[in-house]
């Protein structure tokens, strides 16, 4: 059965849609031994597929995982600065070209996902979807009722304004402590722009201090203990693909 190439390669865990759509425009696919181009399709039981010279096999098994990530590593499979990254955490019997979706800064830490689905991680990234996700903010003083309505309602982040959050004070989360001259909120959005929560806490006066992400629609970060992993369930995989308009796997 023929299909999109695009598709063919995210699926083998090669990079979201996006991405191998960047490794057939650079040259680095060929097709039964002729360079590859956008929109081509091909019958991975007839076809020879080959990334960098390297046949592309897309029957590796799909792989989600949930990762508690710590402050200080950086959402990146390889950092030209050698900082620490998350995929130094990431189990060592993993199927190959297993990268993470979306993306935590450095220092805040939290629910990340990791699959070598690049269809699935297309989707879970795309605004289009709106997969909501939940983030518990420690921040410096009191919010008033104005800073809660003004988050509420969404912020202007570089002349756009933010979608309506979910904004309400909230207990610390697992492993984290109150601190005197500091609240802790709960936040839901389904957006994803850079150090969105940070930028929109600052624009009502209400600087960050911790940023834990708590949920990625219903998976819960709960007591996963932080720098470790867990396969997401069956359940968890079949609601998230729902989600996002992918038929179940068999």
């Amino acid at each position: 059965m023929t299909e999109r190439l695009q598709k063919i390669l995210a699926r083998a865990g090669h990079g979201s849609r996006r991405g191998v759509e960047a490794l057939i425009s650079d040259g680095r696919v060929r097709v039964n031994g002729q360079p590859a181009t956008l929109g081509m399709q091909a019958d991975v039981a007839v076809d020879v597929i080959e990334l960098d010279g390297v046949p592309v096999h897309a029957d590796a098994p799909a792989v989600y995982l949930a990762m508690n990530k710590p402050s200080g590593f950086v959402t990146t499979a390889r950092d030209p600065q050698h900082r620490h990254t998350v995929m130094q955490l990431l189990p060592d019997d993993l199927p190959p070209h297993v990268f993470p979706i979306g993306r935590l800064d450095r220092d805040t830490e939290g629910l990340l996902l990791f699959t070598n689905d690049g269809e699935f991680a297309h989707r879970m990234a795309h605004p289009r979807f709106e997969v909501e996700k939940e983030y518990a903010a420690l921040v410096v003083g009191a919010p008033g009722r104005a800073a809660f309505a003004a988050l509420a309602a969404g912020v202007e982040l570089d002349g756009k304004r933010t979608a309506p959050a979910h904004v309400e004070p909230a207990a610390p989360p697992a492993g984290h402590e109150s601190r005197e001259g500091h609240v802790w909120l709960r936040l839901a959005i389904h957006e994803g722009r850079k150090r969105q929560v940070r930028r929109m806490c600052a624009a009502v006066g209400l600087p960050v201090r911790t940023l834990v992400r708590t949920r990625v629609d219903g998976i819960e970060l709960a007591r996963l203990r932080r720098g470790t992993t867990r396969a997401l369930s069956t359940d968890e995989v079949r609601r998230l693909r729902r989600l996002v308009g992918l038929a179940e796997q068999r």
